[in-house]
C-alpha cells in the first residue's frame, strides 16, 4: 500500500496544533506555570477563543499533551542512546542514558520544567494515556539499566538489602515486578538513588543554580556519573 498523505485540512490542523503546544512552552518560560492559558495562547496567535478550544478542550488537556510529548521525546532519545552502547557493556549504557538527559535538558529546559520541576496550578494528570505511558516507560528504562548492572551493584549496596515491596508504591512496585520478575526490591531502591543521582545535578543546572558556581557544568556531571558508576561495580569500555 502506499503511504497516506495528509489532507491539507490535517496538515494545518497538525500545524495548528503544534504551535498552539509551542506557545504554551514560550509562555511558561516568560511567566512561569501560571501564564499558560487557552485564552492567552489564543490572543498570541490571533486566534478566537472558541476557535482555539477546538483543538484543547481545556486547559489540562493541553497541559497533558505538552506532558506527553515532551516526555515521550526524553524518553526516546535516552532510549536510542543506550540502544547504541552494546548490551554487554552495562556501564556504558548508563552513561549513554544519562549524559542524553543532560543534554536533552539543555536543549529543552521549558520541557524539563514542565516534567519534572514547576507544577501547573490547579492541574491534575489523568490516572492513565500516553503521559502515564511515558513516566512508566522511563521507568522500565532506568530499572533495566540498574538490572542489568545488579551482579556487579549487589555486593556494593549493603545499606538496601533490608528493602521490602512495601516501601514503594504499590502501582511502582507491582509495575517492576512484572517488568523484571526476580528483581529483588533493593535493586529498584538502587534505581530510585540512581535517578537521583542523574537528575539532580541537571535539575540544578536548568535552574540556574549551578553555571554561576563552576566554570564547567559538563565536567562536574561528568565527574558525579564516574563516582555513581563505580559505586555500582561498573566502568565503561574504552
Amino acid at each position: 500500500m502506499g503511504e497516506q498523505v495528509m489532507s491539507r485540512r490535517d496538515r494545518l490542523r497538525a500545524e495548528t496544533s503544534a504551535e498552539i503546544k509551542a506557545i504554551a512552552l514560550d509562555l511558561m518560560a516568560e511567566g512561569g506555570p501560571d501564564a499558560v492559558s487557552l485564552r492567552a495562547i489564543a490572543r498570541r496567535m490571533g486566534m478566537t477563543a472558541g476557535a482555539i478550544y477546538s483543538y484543547y478542550a481545556t486547559r489540562d488537556d493541553l497541559v497533558t499533551t505538552l506532558i506527553s510529548d515532551v516526555y515521550t521525546e526524553l524518553v526516546r532519545a535516552a532510549e536510542n542512546a543506550r540502544d547504541a552502547v552494546p548490551a554487554d557493556d552495562p556501564g556504558g549504557r548508563v552513561l549513554a542514558w544519562a549524559r542524553t538527559v543532560r543534554e536533552w535538558a539543555l536543549a529543552n529546559p521549558e520541557g524539563f520544567r514542565l516534567v519534572y520541576g514547576d507544577p501547573v496550578p490547579g492541574y491534575r494528570p489523568p490516572a492513565d494515556g500516553p503521559a502515564r505511558e511515558a513516566e512508566q516507560r522511563a521507568c522500565t528504562g532506568l530499572t533495566g539499566l540498574v538490572a542489568a548492572a545488579w551482579p556487579y551493584a549487589e555486593p556494593r549496596q549493603p545499606a538496601l538489602r533490608d528493602r521490602t515491596w512495601d516501601d514503594f508504591d504499590p502501582g511502582l512496585a507491582a509495575h517492576v515486578r512484572a517488568e523484571f520478575p526476580g528483581l529483588p526490591p533493593a535493586a529498584l531502591a538502587l534505581t530510585l538513588r540512581v535517578w537521583g543521582r542523574m537528575h539532580g545535578l541537571v535539575a540544578l543546572e536548568i535552574y540556574g543554580h549551578l553555571r554561576s558556581l563552576v566554570r564547567d557544568p559538563a565536567a562536574v556531571y561528568d565527574d558525579e556519573l564516574a563516582d555513581l558508576l563505580a559505586s555500582l561495580g561498573l566502568a565503561p569500555r574504552a
